[in-house]
Protein backbone atom coordinates (compact mmCIF):
# COMPACT_ATOMS: atom_id res chain seq x y z
CA UNK A 1 0.00 0.00 0.00
CA UNK A 2 1.20 3.14 -0.93
CA UNK A 3 0.39 6.43 0.05
CA UNK A 4 -2.44 8.71 -1.74
CA UNK A 5 -0.89 11.73 -3.97
CA UNK A 6 -3.55 13.83 -2.33
CA UNK A 7 -5.07 13.78 0.79
CA UNK A 8 -4.40 10.37 2.60
CA UNK A 9 -7.14 8.13 3.76
CA UNK A 10 -6.39 8.17 7.24
CA UNK A 11 -8.74 5.39 8.32
CA UNK A 12 -7.22 3.31 5.58
CA UNK A 13 -3.55 4.15 7.00
CA UNK A 14 -4.70 2.99 10.26
CA UNK A 15 -6.11 -0.30 9.33
CA UNK A 16 -3.33 -0.94 6.96
CA UNK A 17 -0.73 -0.56 9.96
CA UNK A 18 -3.41 -2.68 11.82
CA UNK A 19 -3.12 -5.60 9.76
CA UNK A 20 0.57 -5.38 8.86
CA UNK A 21 2.18 -4.42 11.78
CA UNK A 22 4.20 -7.56 13.18
CA UNK A 23 4.08 -5.84 16.23
CA UNK A 24 0.51 -7.30 17.03
CA UNK A 25 1.43 -10.74 17.73
CA UNK A 26 4.53 -9.57 20.11
CA UNK A 27 2.93 -8.99 23.21
CA UNK A 28 1.72 -11.45 26.07
CA UNK A 29 -0.73 -10.37 28.54
CA UNK A 30 -4.56 -9.94 28.77
CA UNK A 31 -6.27 -7.89 25.48
CA UNK A 32 -9.77 -8.49 26.57
CA UNK A 33 -9.87 -4.55 26.56
CA UNK A 34 -9.39 -4.57 22.55
CA UNK A 35 -12.05 -4.41 19.97
CA UNK A 36 -12.18 -7.54 17.97
CA UNK A 37 -10.92 -5.91 15.17
CA UNK A 38 -7.80 -4.18 16.65
CA UNK A 39 -4.46 -6.77 16.45
CA UNK A 40 -2.73 -4.03 18.72
CA UNK A 41 -2.59 -3.43 22.20
CA UNK A 42 -2.03 0.39 21.77
CA UNK A 43 -3.97 3.45 19.69
CA UNK A 44 -3.37 3.76 15.94
CA UNK A 45 -1.84 6.48 14.57
CA UNK A 46 -2.50 7.82 11.05
CA UNK A 47 1.60 8.95 10.79
CA UNK A 48 4.11 9.39 12.54
CA UNK A 49 4.68 11.73 15.52
CA UNK A 50 6.42 14.91 13.90
CA UNK A 51 9.19 16.79 15.16
CA UNK A 52 10.85 20.14 13.82
CA UNK A 53 13.65 19.95 12.09
CA UNK A 54 15.41 21.79 15.13
CA UNK A 55 14.38 19.00 17.85
CA UNK A 56 15.81 16.67 15.29
CA UNK A 57 19.48 18.07 14.83
CA UNK A 58 18.93 18.56 19.10
CA UNK A 59 18.47 14.88 19.38
CA UNK A 60 20.84 13.70 16.89
CA UNK A 61 23.19 15.64 18.61
CA UNK A 62 21.98 14.43 22.22
CA UNK A 63 23.45 10.92 22.05
CA UNK A 64 26.46 11.96 21.80
CA UNK A 65 26.03 13.98 25.10
CA UNK A 66 24.73 11.13 27.10
CA UNK A 67 27.41 8.77 26.06
CA UNK A 68 30.09 11.44 27.17
CA UNK A 69 27.87 11.18 30.64
CA UNK A 70 28.03 7.29 30.47
CA UNK A 71 31.75 7.63 30.12
CA UNK A 72 32.28 10.14 32.84
CA UNK A 73 30.01 7.97 35.28
CA UNK A 74 32.40 4.83 34.81
CA UNK A 75 35.29 7.04 35.34
CA UNK A 76 33.99 8.87 38.42
CA UNK A 77 33.03 5.24 40.05
CA UNK A 78 36.38 4.11 39.93
CA UNK A 79 38.68 7.05 41.42
CA UNK A 80 36.08 6.79 43.60
CA UNK A 81 37.35 3.29 44.37
CA UNK A 82 40.57 4.01 44.21
CA UNK A 83 40.29 6.95 46.73
CA UNK A 84 40.93 9.78 44.52
CA UNK A 85 37.19 11.11 44.17
CA UNK A 86 35.26 10.93 47.40
CA UNK A 87 34.56 7.35 48.42
CA UNK A 88 30.46 8.09 49.45
CA UNK A 89 30.27 8.10 45.31
CA UNK A 90 30.59 4.55 45.38
CA UNK A 91 29.24 3.58 48.69
CA UNK A 92 25.99 4.85 47.81
CA UNK A 93 25.73 3.22 44.11
CA UNK A 94 27.16 0.06 45.99
CA UNK A 95 24.03 -0.33 48.37
CA UNK A 96 21.87 -3.34 48.73
CA UNK A 97 24.82 -5.24 45.87
CA UNK A 98 25.90 -8.55 46.72
CA UNK A 99 29.79 -8.63 46.50
CA UNK A 100 30.40 -10.74 43.06
CA UNK A 101 27.57 -8.18 41.80
CA UNK A 102 30.13 -5.59 42.75
CA UNK A 103 33.09 -7.11 42.36
CA UNK A 104 32.02 -7.25 38.46
CA UNK A 105 32.10 -3.80 37.67
CA UNK A 106 35.49 -4.10 38.74
CA UNK A 107 36.92 -6.17 36.02
CA UNK A 108 39.88 -4.76 34.57
CA UNK A 109 38.95 -6.56 31.42
CA UNK A 110 35.42 -4.15 30.81
CA UNK A 111 36.75 -1.32 33.08
CA UNK A 112 36.32 1.18 29.95
CA UNK A 113 33.01 -0.70 28.35
CA UNK A 114 29.79 0.70 28.38
CA UNK A 115 26.13 -0.02 27.09
CA UNK A 116 26.19 -0.13 23.31
CA UNK A 117 22.49 0.96 23.40
CA UNK A 118 21.50 4.18 25.19
CA UNK A 119 17.75 5.32 25.55
CA UNK A 120 16.57 8.19 27.79
CA UNK A 121 13.06 8.43 28.79
CA UNK A 122 12.38 12.22 27.60
CA UNK A 123 9.48 14.28 28.69
CA UNK A 124 8.35 16.93 26.32
CA UNK A 125 7.46 19.91 27.88
CA UNK A 126 6.66 24.02 27.31
CA UNK A 127 10.78 24.21 28.29
CA UNK A 128 12.40 21.54 26.33
CA UNK A 129 12.89 18.21 27.27
CA UNK A 130 13.30 16.73 30.24
CA UNK A 131 15.13 13.45 30.83
CA UNK A 132 13.30 11.30 33.28
CA UNK A 133 15.34 7.67 32.96
CA UNK A 134 18.47 6.80 31.24
CA UNK A 135 18.04 3.31 30.66
CA UNK A 136 21.01 1.22 29.92
CA UNK A 137 18.90 -2.33 28.95
CA UNK A 138 15.95 -0.80 27.27
CA UNK A 139 12.97 -3.15 25.86
CA UNK A 140 11.34 -1.88 22.57
CA UNK A 141 14.29 -1.82 20.34
CA UNK A 142 12.74 -4.59 18.23
CA UNK A 143 9.10 -3.13 18.79
CA UNK A 144 9.86 0.38 17.58
CA UNK A 145 12.18 -1.24 14.75
CA UNK A 146 8.86 -3.16 13.50
CA UNK A 147 6.57 0.08 13.44
CA UNK A 148 9.07 2.12 11.73
CA UNK A 149 9.47 -0.38 9.06
CA UNK A 150 5.71 -0.44 8.45
CA UNK A 151 5.35 3.70 8.32
CA UNK A 152 8.50 3.71 5.80
CA UNK A 153 6.40 1.35 3.67
CA UNK A 154 3.60 3.62 3.61
CA UNK A 155 6.02 6.21 2.38
CA UNK A 156 6.97 8.51 5.71
CA UNK A 157 10.61 9.42 5.66
CA UNK A 158 11.10 8.19 9.38
CA UNK A 159 14.27 8.74 11.65
CA UNK A 160 16.69 5.97 11.39
CA UNK A 161 14.51 4.85 8.29
CA UNK A 162 13.46 1.20 7.51
CA UNK A 163 16.17 -0.73 9.11
CA UNK A 164 17.88 1.72 11.14
CA UNK A 165 16.94 -0.28 14.12
CA UNK A 166 17.96 -3.45 12.55
CA UNK A 167 21.50 -3.64 10.80
CA UNK A 168 23.16 -0.84 12.84
CA UNK A 169 22.79 -3.03 16.66
CA UNK A 170 25.04 -5.60 14.77
CA UNK A 171 27.18 -2.99 13.50
CA UNK A 172 27.57 -2.04 17.56
CA UNK A 173 28.14 -5.56 18.46
CA UNK A 174 30.59 -6.35 15.63
CA UNK A 175 32.70 -2.95 16.74
CA UNK A 176 32.72 -3.83 20.02
CA UNK A 177 33.50 -7.74 19.61
CA UNK A 178 36.46 -6.38 17.36
CA UNK A 179 35.46 -8.78 14.72
CA UNK A 180 34.15 -8.36 11.23
CA UNK A 181 31.37 -11.20 11.44
CA UNK A 182 31.21 -12.39 14.50
CA UNK A 183 28.21 -14.77 15.61
CA UNK A 184 26.08 -12.88 18.11
CA UNK A 185 23.42 -14.38 20.61
CA UNK A 186 20.62 -12.42 22.21
CA UNK A 187 19.84 -14.12 25.43
CA UNK A 188 16.44 -13.18 27.26
CA UNK A 189 15.39 -14.80 30.48
CA UNK A 190 12.41 -15.61 31.82
CA UNK A 191 11.77 -12.43 33.65
CA UNK A 192 12.05 -10.79 30.40
CA UNK A 193 9.42 -12.69 28.46
CA UNK A 194 7.43 -9.96 27.47
CA UNK A 195 9.91 -8.89 25.45
CA UNK A 196 10.99 -12.16 24.06
CA UNK A 197 8.90 -12.00 20.77
CA UNK A 198 10.09 -8.48 19.69
CA UNK A 199 13.57 -9.62 20.65
CA UNK A 200 13.15 -12.72 18.70
CA UNK A 201 12.11 -10.46 15.64
CA UNK A 202 14.64 -8.07 15.73
CA UNK A 203 17.32 -11.33 15.37
CA UNK A 204 15.12 -13.05 12.87
CA UNK A 205 15.58 -9.69 10.62
CA UNK A 206 19.34 -9.59 11.32
CA UNK A 207 19.36 -13.33 9.95
CA UNK A 208 17.64 -12.37 6.91
CA UNK A 209 20.23 -9.83 6.09
CA UNK A 210 23.06 -13.02 5.90
CA UNK A 211 23.86 -11.88 9.81
CA UNK A 212 25.13 -15.08 11.98
CA UNK A 213 22.90 -14.40 15.23
CA UNK A 214 20.61 -16.25 17.11
CA UNK A 215 18.35 -15.53 19.87
CA UNK A 216 18.14 -17.88 22.71
CA UNK A 217 17.18 -18.88 26.21
CA UNK A 218 20.32 -18.73 28.57
CA UNK A 219 19.65 -22.25 29.44
CA UNK A 220 20.05 -22.96 25.94
CA UNK A 221 24.06 -22.03 26.39
CA UNK A 222 27.00 -24.50 26.75
CA UNK A 223 30.10 -24.38 27.08
CA UNK A 224 33.92 -26.19 27.18
CA UNK A 225 37.35 -24.64 27.78
CA UNK A 226 36.64 -21.75 24.75
CA UNK A 227 34.08 -20.14 25.95
CA UNK A 228 30.37 -20.42 25.27
CA UNK A 229 28.26 -21.91 22.03
CA UNK A 230 24.95 -22.86 21.09
CA UNK A 231 24.03 -26.16 19.71
CA UNK A 232 20.62 -27.84 18.27
CA UNK A 233 19.80 -31.67 18.54
CA UNK A 234 19.96 -31.90 14.69
CA UNK A 235 23.05 -29.54 14.20
CA UNK A 236 26.45 -31.47 14.08
CA UNK A 237 29.04 -28.74 15.58
CA UNK A 238 28.84 -25.83 17.99
CA UNK A 239 28.02 -22.42 16.96
CA UNK A 240 30.45 -20.47 19.10
CA UNK A 241 29.46 -17.36 20.66
CA UNK A 242 31.66 -14.45 19.97
CA UNK A 243 29.37 -11.66 21.58
CA UNK A 244 26.24 -11.75 23.55
CA UNK A 245 23.28 -9.56 24.25
CA UNK A 246 21.69 -9.82 28.24
CA UNK A 247 17.93 -9.44 28.04
CA UNK A 248 17.77 -9.64 31.53
CA UNK A 249 18.53 -7.67 34.76
CA UNK A 250 21.84 -8.03 36.98
CA UNK A 251 19.12 -8.12 40.39
CA UNK A 252 18.19 -11.20 38.67
CA UNK A 253 21.67 -12.94 38.21
CA UNK A 254 20.78 -15.58 41.37
CA UNK A 255 17.62 -17.06 38.43
CA UNK A 256 19.29 -16.49 35.58
CA UNK A 257 20.40 -20.41 34.52
CA UNK A 258 23.75 -20.41 33.90
CA UNK A 259 25.35 -17.19 34.64
CA UNK A 260 27.78 -17.57 36.12
CA UNK A 261 28.54 -19.19 32.58
CA UNK A 262 28.17 -15.27 30.93
CA UNK A 263 30.02 -13.85 33.99
CA UNK A 264 33.10 -16.40 33.65
CA UNK A 265 33.40 -16.19 30.37
CA UNK A 266 33.39 -12.12 30.03
CA UNK A 267 35.90 -11.62 33.00
CA UNK A 268 38.13 -14.56 30.84
CA UNK A 269 37.82 -12.10 27.86
CA UNK A 270 36.25 -14.92 25.80
CA UNK A 271 33.13 -13.26 25.63
CA UNK A 272 32.17 -10.02 24.50
CA UNK A 273 28.93 -9.10 26.74
CA UNK A 274 26.62 -6.07 26.54
CA UNK A 275 25.53 -4.49 28.54
CA UNK A 276 28.47 -4.84 30.51
CA UNK A 277 28.01 -6.05 33.79
CA UNK A 278 28.13 -2.66 35.54
CA UNK A 279 25.07 -2.75 38.33
CA UNK A 280 26.73 1.14 39.47
CA UNK A 281 25.98 2.04 35.60
CA UNK A 282 22.41 1.03 35.85
CA UNK A 283 21.72 3.18 38.47
CA UNK A 284 18.96 6.76 38.98
CA UNK A 285 21.55 7.96 41.18
CA UNK A 286 23.77 9.70 38.63
CA UNK A 287 21.10 11.81 37.85
CA UNK A 288 21.06 13.28 41.49
CA UNK A 289 24.82 13.31 41.60
CA UNK A 290 24.93 15.63 38.37
CA UNK A 291 23.31 18.00 39.96
CA UNK A 292 25.15 17.45 43.59
CA UNK A 293 27.26 20.47 44.26
CA UNK A 294 30.60 18.48 45.09
CA UNK A 295 30.79 16.89 42.13
CA UNK A 296 29.86 20.53 39.75
CA UNK A 297 33.78 20.65 39.25
CA UNK A 298 33.79 16.85 38.15
CA UNK A 299 31.39 16.95 35.88
CA UNK A 300 32.55 20.67 34.12
CA UNK A 301 35.51 19.53 33.98
CA UNK A 302 35.48 16.15 32.36
CA UNK A 303 32.54 16.81 30.24
CA UNK A 304 33.47 20.66 28.87
CA UNK A 305 31.01 23.02 28.73
CA UNK A 306 28.63 22.56 26.17
CA UNK A 307 27.77 19.12 27.01
CA UNK A 308 27.84 20.05 30.97
CA UNK A 309 25.67 22.97 30.30
CA UNK A 310 22.96 20.68 27.71
CA UNK A 311 22.60 18.31 31.06
CA UNK A 312 21.82 21.33 33.57
CA UNK A 313 19.19 21.74 31.31
CA UNK A 314 17.91 18.18 30.42
CA UNK A 315 18.05 16.70 34.08
CA UNK A 316 15.52 17.74 36.90
CA UNK A 317 17.08 18.60 39.77
CA UNK A 318 17.39 15.64 42.30
CA UNK A 319 18.32 14.15 45.67
CA UNK A 320 19.49 11.27 46.79
CA UNK A 321 16.93 10.06 49.95
CA UNK A 322 19.31 9.22 52.49
CA UNK A 323 17.87 8.21 55.99
CA UNK A 324 20.87 9.46 57.96
CA UNK A 325 20.66 12.18 60.07
CA UNK A 326 21.80 15.67 59.32
CA UNK A 327 23.87 17.94 61.73
CA UNK A 328 21.59 20.45 63.17
CA UNK A 329 23.52 23.45 60.91
CA UNK A 330 23.10 21.04 57.16
CA UNK A 331 20.81 21.39 54.88
CA UNK A 332 19.94 19.15 51.55
CA UNK A 333 21.47 21.21 49.25
CA UNK A 334 19.01 22.98 46.96
CA UNK A 335 15.78 21.28 48.17
CA UNK A 336 13.62 24.64 49.33
CA UNK A 337 10.15 23.93 50.47
CA UNK A 338 7.80 27.48 50.04
CA UNK A 339 11.26 29.28 50.45
CA UNK A 340 12.58 27.12 53.64
CA UNK A 341 15.71 24.62 53.34
CA UNK A 342 14.92 21.42 54.19
CA UNK A 343 17.24 19.80 56.49
CA UNK A 344 15.26 16.98 57.34
CA UNK A 345 13.51 14.16 55.44
CA UNK A 346 10.68 14.01 57.71
CA UNK A 347 9.89 17.57 56.72
CA UNK A 348 8.54 15.97 53.17
CA UNK A 349 5.67 14.36 54.95
CA UNK A 350 3.81 17.51 55.73
CA UNK A 351 3.60 18.97 52.48
CA UNK A 352 0.73 21.20 50.25
CA UNK A 353 -0.90 19.43 47.26
CA UNK A 354 1.11 22.11 45.47
CA UNK A 355 4.10 21.33 47.12
CA UNK A 356 4.17 17.66 46.29
CA UNK A 357 4.89 18.59 43.19
CA UNK A 358 7.78 15.86 43.51
CA UNK A 359 8.44 12.19 42.53
CA UNK A 360 10.08 9.40 44.19
CA UNK A 361 11.63 6.51 42.08
CA UNK A 362 14.00 3.42 43.30
CA UNK A 363 17.21 3.96 42.18
CA UNK A 364 17.79 0.19 41.02
CA UNK A 365 19.05 -3.36 41.34
CA UNK A 366 15.11 -4.36 41.90
CA UNK A 367 12.23 -5.12 40.04
CA UNK A 368 10.62 -1.98 41.74
CA UNK A 369 13.03 0.41 39.38
CA UNK A 370 11.66 -0.69 35.81
CA UNK A 371 8.57 -0.07 34.24
CA UNK A 372 7.58 2.57 36.47
CA UNK A 373 6.68 -0.11 39.28
CA UNK A 374 8.30 2.19 42.08
CA UNK A 375 7.23 5.51 40.87
CA UNK A 376 4.95 7.71 43.40
CA UNK A 377 4.00 11.27 42.45
CA UNK A 378 3.47 13.31 45.28
CA UNK A 379 0.79 15.29 43.87
CA UNK A 380 -1.49 12.64 42.42
CA UNK A 381 -1.59 11.01 46.28
CA UNK A 382 -3.52 12.10 49.38
CA UNK A 383 -0.76 13.84 52.17
CA UNK A 384 -0.93 10.25 54.28
CA UNK A 385 -0.41 8.46 51.12
CA UNK A 386 2.79 9.97 50.41
CA UNK A 387 4.02 10.34 53.92
CA UNK A 388 3.73 6.44 53.60
CA UNK A 389 5.82 6.48 50.48
CA UNK A 390 8.81 8.82 51.83
CA UNK A 391 9.32 6.76 55.07
CA UNK A 392 9.15 3.74 52.80
CA UNK A 393 11.94 5.03 50.88
CA UNK A 394 13.69 5.99 53.86
CA UNK A 395 13.09 2.51 55.74
CA UNK A 396 14.73 0.79 52.51
CA UNK A 397 17.63 3.35 51.68
CA UNK A 398 20.80 1.09 53.11
CA UNK A 399 19.26 -2.01 50.50
CA UNK A 400 16.96 -0.40 48.19
CA UNK A 401 17.96 3.82 48.08
CA UNK A 402 15.79 6.26 46.03
CA UNK A 403 15.72 9.81 44.68
CA UNK A 404 14.10 12.57 44.84
CA UNK A 405 13.31 14.73 41.25
CA UNK A 406 11.36 17.66 40.53
CA UNK A 407 7.95 17.18 38.76
CA UNK A 408 8.16 18.56 35.33
CA UNK A 409 4.78 18.91 33.53
CA UNK A 410 4.70 17.21 29.99
CA UNK A 411 3.28 19.26 27.40
CA UNK A 412 -0.09 18.63 25.61
CA UNK A 413 0.07 18.22 22.12
CA UNK A 414 -2.75 16.67 19.54
CA UNK A 415 -2.54 13.71 17.55
CA UNK A 416 -5.21 11.40 15.91
CA UNK A 417 -5.56 7.36 16.24
CA UNK A 418 -8.09 5.45 14.76
CA UNK A 419 -11.12 4.48 17.22
CA UNK A 420 -12.33 0.74 16.28
CA UNK A 421 -15.30 1.64 18.37
CA UNK A 422 -16.50 4.61 16.69
CA UNK A 423 -15.17 3.58 12.76
CA UNK A 424 -13.09 6.53 12.64
CA UNK A 425 -10.55 8.89 13.11
CA UNK A 426 -10.36 11.13 15.62
CA UNK A 427 -8.08 13.85 17.69
CA UNK A 428 -6.32 13.29 20.89
CA UNK A 429 -5.24 15.94 23.34
CA UNK A 430 -2.26 14.37 25.13
CA UNK A 431 0.84 14.59 26.75
CA UNK A 432 4.09 13.16 24.92
CA UNK A 433 7.42 11.42 25.74
CA UNK A 434 9.85 9.99 23.29
CA UNK A 435 12.28 7.36 23.62
CA UNK A 436 15.52 8.02 20.94
CA UNK A 437 17.46 5.07 20.22
CA UNK A 438 21.16 5.40 20.04
CA UNK A 439 23.56 2.62 18.91
CA UNK A 440 27.30 3.21 19.70
CA UNK A 441 28.97 1.71 16.84
CA UNK A 442 32.99 1.92 17.87
CA UNK A 443 32.97 4.59 20.32
CA UNK A 444 30.56 6.96 18.31
CA UNK A 445 26.67 7.02 18.68
CA UNK A 446 23.94 6.87 16.21
CA UNK A 447 20.76 7.85 16.80
CA UNK A 448 18.58 4.95 14.56
CA UNK A 449 15.18 5.89 15.74
CA UNK A 450 12.67 7.25 18.08
CA UNK A 451 9.43 5.82 19.84
CA UNK A 452 6.70 8.59 20.60
CA UNK A 453 4.10 7.86 22.95
CA UNK A 454 1.22 10.19 23.58
CA UNK A 455 -0.63 9.64 26.43
CA UNK A 456 -4.09 11.23 27.54
CA UNK A 457 -3.52 14.04 29.28
CA UNK A 458 -4.57 13.33 32.73
CA UNK A 459 -2.39 10.62 33.12
CA UNK A 460 0.31 11.21 35.66
CA UNK A 461 2.63 8.71 35.11
CA UNK A 462 3.46 7.94 31.71
CA UNK A 463 3.76 4.30 31.20
CA UNK A 464 2.33 1.50 29.47
CA UNK A 465 0.66 1.12 25.61
CA UNK A 466 -2.88 0.34 26.11
CA UNK A 467 -3.76 3.95 26.62
CA UNK A 468 -1.43 5.62 24.25
CA UNK A 469 -1.09 6.12 20.78
CA UNK A 470 2.58 4.93 19.81
CA UNK A 471 4.37 5.91 16.60
CA UNK A 472 7.69 6.12 14.67
CA UNK A 473 9.08 10.17 14.54
CA UNK A 474 9.76 12.13 11.51
CA UNK A 475 10.83 15.53 10.98
CA UNK A 476 8.85 17.70 8.85
CA UNK A 477 8.87 21.93 9.15
CA UNK A 478 5.36 22.15 7.93
CA UNK A 479 3.60 19.64 10.08
CA UNK A 480 5.64 19.56 13.12
CA UNK A 481 3.13 21.07 16.23
CA UNK A 482 6.38 22.74 17.82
Amino acid sequence: MSLPSTAPDLKALCLHINAHCPAGGLFEGDRTHLHPDSNLPWRIAPEPFWLSPAQQRYLDQLGGVLHQFYKASNQLYHQSVKGVEPPWIHEYLDLGKPSAVREMGLWNRIKSQLPLVIRPDLLLTEDGFKLVELDAIPGGMGFTAQVSEVYAELGYDIIGGARGLIDPFYEAVAAAAKVDEPHFALFVSDESEAYRREMEWLVERLQAAGKPARSAHPREARFDENGLFLQGADEPAPWRIAAAYRFFELFDLKNIPKAELFTYFTKKNALCLTPPPKAYLEEKLWLAFYHHPALKSYWRRTLGKEPFAALGSLIPRSWIVDARPLPPHAIIPGLDIGGQPVSDWQQLKQLTKKQRELVLKPSGFSNLAYESKGVSIGHDLSEAEWAERVQEALDRFDHQPYILQEFHKAARRTVRYYDFHRDEVVPMRGRVMLRPYYYVIGDVPRLCGIQALVFPADKKILHGMVDAAIMPCAASAEKSPF
